[in-house]
């Protein structure tokens, strides 16, 4: 398996929330569970900017894809 371009940190860096270990660990458990039929971009705790990065990295399967779609899966849980 290939190591992903970006890490988590990096994506809520990019993000403009807290990087580090704690902060992550906060915001997901903050907004989880986040509902099946909601995509991840569509939640409601998401500024029109970060949910517009969102849905463009997973419509254009971007570099960042592949760590929002581990961010979605954390969400999920």
């Amino acid at each position: 398996m290939e190591t992903p371009i970006h890490s988590l940190p990096a994506l809520f860096k990019q993000l403009g929330l807290p990087a580090d270990q704690a902060g992550i660990e906060r915001f997901v458990r903050t907004h989880s569970p986040l509902a099946p039929t909601c995509k991840l971009a569509d939640a409601p705790f998401w500024s029109p900017a970060q949910a517009s990065f969102l849905r463009e990295e997973i419509l254009e399967d971007a570099d960042w894809a592949e760590v929002v779609d581990q961010l979605n899966l954390m969400l999920r849980g």
